[in-house]
């Protein structure tokens, strides 16, 4: 078994790529860098806490770059602190004394920045204006930009109720009793709860929509607050009480990222091979945390010893199956290249919501697979994947690292699968190529 590591440097440049084929089993050892969720949601706590305080072992990537900007922008100090991790350093946030304002904050792609920092920019004093880069102005934005005015915050969006917009601070935000359609992304409940204890008079939110996605990130916003002393009240479903009152600063600890682990894991059994993840958490909110059940109905064999996860291939190989996707729908594209080698068909459902994020991932890994000779077929609320034989050709990311990583994933058993973009896992896993061709034990060939 050959453990896995990798340099800065190995850091995925843009460009074409051509997939590797694995020539046989992989049997590999893979760490990954820290949670992107948990990251930028400690980035935002930190900001808003009564002290300095220490994120060990956090994200270096696209959306916690843009995280980090964007607190900056409001005047939080953040420092770098090397420990002579190969992931980067650590990061010493100290919250300023008021936030400000006349900054722009741009997301670029992350739409936890976009929906965690909204709130925020309210209690600024002066004017913040908010963007994004041109491919992520389409994400929902608008149930939140309705919540925020309803809670006392001043944005002006010239009537578009998306990004970009203006938040128009006055140094502090009201709060109080507010419903939300979060049907369409659990980032809205999440950013309104991280900002709650810093509102005049805290927050109850009341979800009104239809199926609420993702719950795993909205139990990760909650038990983020408790660990800094902030209980929040969850009377009903979908329903939540934050008070105002102080946020504990606190040195915290960043779980590796579980969904960044998934296409690692779904190579061993693509592969017929196995792999092992380290620093696989015993308990943990992120919405990975369910592949070890997902990935054993598929057919492996899933075993934990010393901290770490292993997922081997299963003697029945890849089983089709139907899925419920509701609670991890970041999961989809990884299960999609899954399904692609199965036994039968395979349906994802309760993933509708996936529609907006970077690109339509559901429109986006139909055409992908039918480009390669694929049978699939978009659903109102999933997708269903028909195995059948695939060829070589190019796989579009869409301006999505999870559309990049499933098309990885597919290429182990097609030649020919080129990756129009590789550089688009730099969002999350700046290091992805480099990783997986080190699983692989093959030399990366990038081209710009």
């Amino acid at each position: 078994m050959t453990p896995l590591g990798y340099s800065p440097s190995a850091a995925t440049p843009r460009g074409a790529w051509d997939a590797p084929v694995a020539d046989r089993p992989v049997d590999a050892t893979v760490t990954v860098p820290g949670s992107k969720s948990l990251t930028n949601r400690e980035l935002v706590l930190a900001a808003i806490a009564d002290g300095p305080g220490t994120l060990h072992a956090p994200l270096h990537s696209d959306d916690s770059a843009r995280m980090v900007d964007a607190l900056r922008a409001l005047g939080v100090a953040i420092e770098e602190i090397d420990t002579g991790s190969p992931f980067g350093p650590d990061l010493l946030v100290t919250p300023p004394s008021s936030f400000r304002g006349e900054s722009e904050i741009d997301c670029g792609q992350a739409g936890t920045v976009m929906r965690f920092v909204a709130p925020l920019a309210g209690l600024a004093r002066g004017d913040v204006h908010v963007t994004a880069h041109e491919s992520a102005l389409h994400r929902p934005m608008g149930a939140m930009i309705h919540a925020l005015r309803a809670v006392g915050v001043d944005i002006d969006d010239g009537g578009h109720w998306a990004l970009p917009f203006s938040v128009r601070g006055h140094g502090h935000v009201r709060g109080g009793e507010v419903e939300i359609d979060a049907s369409q992304s659990s980032q809205f409940v999440s950013g309104l709860l991280l900002a709650a204890p810093r509102f005049d008079v805290g927050l109850h939110l009341r979800h009104v929509g239809s199926r609420l996605p993702s719950i795993p990130h909205i139990d990760m916003t909650v038990e983020s607050l408790a660990h800094r002393a902030v209980h929040v009240e969850r009377p009903a479903p979908g329903e939540w009480i934050v008070p105002a009152g102080p946020v504990r600063a606190k040195d915290v600890h960043i779980e590796p990222d579980l969904s960044n682990a998934s296409p690692f894991l779904a190579a061993a059994m693509v592969t017929g091979g196995s792999v092992t993840m380290s620093g696989w958490p015993l308990h943990s909110t992120q919405p990975g945390a369910l592949l070890v059940d997902i990935l054993a109905e598929m057919g492996a064999r899933v075993s934990r010893r010393g901290g770490a996860l292993t997922v081997a291939a299963g003697d029945d190989g890849i089983l089709g199956v139907e899925l419920d996707l509701s609670a991890a729908g970041e999961l989809a594209p990884t299960l999609f290249g899954l399904a692609a080698f199965a036994d039968g068909p395979t349906t994802l459902h309760g993933i509708g919501h996936i529609r907006g994020h970077e690109t339509d991932r559901i429109a986006a890994l139909v055409g992908n697979f039918r480009s390669l000779g694929g049978e699939a077929h978009e659903l109102d609320d999933g997708i269903r994947i028909v195995p059948r034989p695939l060829r070589g050709g190019v796989w579009r990311a869409h301006h999505d690292h999870r559309m990049a990583t499933t098309g990885a994933l597919i290429g182990l058993r097609v030649p020919g699968v080129q990756i129009d973009d590789i550089g688009t896992t730099a969002k999350t896993l700046p290091q992805f190529a480099g990783l997986w061709h080190a699983m692989l034990g093959t030399a990366a060939d990038v081209r710009g």
